[in-house]
């Protein structure tokens, strides 16, 4: 298991601890200082993205049932899934910067950029950054009909199977989409993407033999991969994952230096008051400490992070040029 933002290519102190921008404008008046003060007083809706019972969705239940016991308030989680994660960060980006809409992100808002021609949000002007929340290490897998067990085998068989195979992916312009498509270029190989809508039936569809690889998150493929019924061969992380230490990193086979996590953080939309900014990264960091939660996500192989709003919002700008550089190269595309 990494620690800390393994997801990071320099040290998360150093980047971190440099921060200085905040994304987002934050006004300071004097009617949304009053209006925080009895914050919250209803219910605070928490949009994910992604499907129910997927890798993002499982890590922000945990969140948010411990948020909602802290701040005495329900945090409903409201799905909404589709377009790689778009159609739910554009709707928190449109939503009332009251505080009573917080989007549970992931990595996928610096990703959409530099793969759509247009999204219908500003990563940077639209949110405020809360706190960073857990980054979950993904794995590379392959069906246990294939004739490999290791990532240079894999490789070695690709490469005399020229075009003839195929990997899955939760979705186009997802993490795991990009993360596949740079492991296929970095290896030379020509494999053919067939997007899925989630971690479940892109897993299931692996484990059945349809598709031949994929690169998901560790905590949607653990059962599938402790049954036998797909096989893992190394992780995307710099350092092995706690859960699963017999698998070797990506780092330390073919590719050093290559790391991916799908991390993941809260944001508000961009005018949220300072007071309620700051009162919800407090409870934030809180609920990340506290011994339940840090029980369940380390029993799905997710790291705990937990951040200022400025340190977040400096490193979400790091992954805004990280990933546009890497789709650059790659020449990775939304089919």
């Amino acid at each position: 298991m990494t620690t800390g933002h393994a997801i990071l290519r320099q040290s998360a102190g150093a980047l971190l601890a440099s921060a200085v921008f905040v994304l987002g404008g934050l006004p300071a008046g004097a009617q949304a200082q009053a209006g925080a003060a009895d914050y919250p007083n209803r219910p605070i809706r928490m949009i994910v993205a992604f499907p129910p019972g997927g890798p993002t969705d499982i890590v922000s239940r945990v969140i948010a049932k411990r948020l909602g016991e802290q701040l005495g308030q329900t945090v409903v989680i409201e799905n909404k899934p589709g377009a790689g994660g778009n159609i739910g960060a554009e709707a928190a980006a449109k939503a009332a910067p009251d505080g009573y809409t917080v989007f549970y992100n992931t990595s996928a808002i610096t990703i959409a950029p530099g793969l759509y021609s247009k999204v219908g949000y500003d990563p940077v002007k639209d949110y405020a950054t809360v706190s960073s929340t857990a980054a979950v290490p993904m794995v590379l897998m392959v069906n246990p009909r294939m004739p490999v067990k290791s990532v240079s085998e894999f490789i070695d068989y690709a490469k005399a199977n020229p075009g003839k195979l195929n990997y899955g992916s939760t979705g186009s312009g997802t993490i795991t989409h990009l993360a596949t498509a740079a492991f296929a270029a970095s290896a030379g190989l020509q494999l053919q993407h067939i997007p899925y809508k989630g971690s479940a039936p892109n897993i299931a569809d692996l484990a059945a033999g349809v598709t031949h690889l994929t690169i998901d998150t560790l905590n949607s493929s653990l059962a599938l991969i402790k049954d036998g019924r797909v096989r893992p061969l190394a992780v995307t992380t710099m350092r092995r994952s706690a859960i699963s230490p017999e698998l070797p990193t990506l780092n330390e086979t073919a590719f050093p230096g290559m790391e991916m996590s799908a991390w993941q953080g809260i944001v508000v939309p961009a005018g949220t008051p300072p007071a309620i900014i700051e009162k919800l990264n407090a409870e934030v960091r809180k609920a990340l400490k506290h011994p339940e939660v840090v029980e369940k996500l380390a029993a799905q192989g997710t790291d705990i992070l937990g951040s200022t709003p400025q340190e977040y919002a400096a490193y979400i700008r790091s992954e805004l040029q990280r990933w546009s550089r890497l789709i650059r190269e790659t020449g990775a595309k939304v089919d």
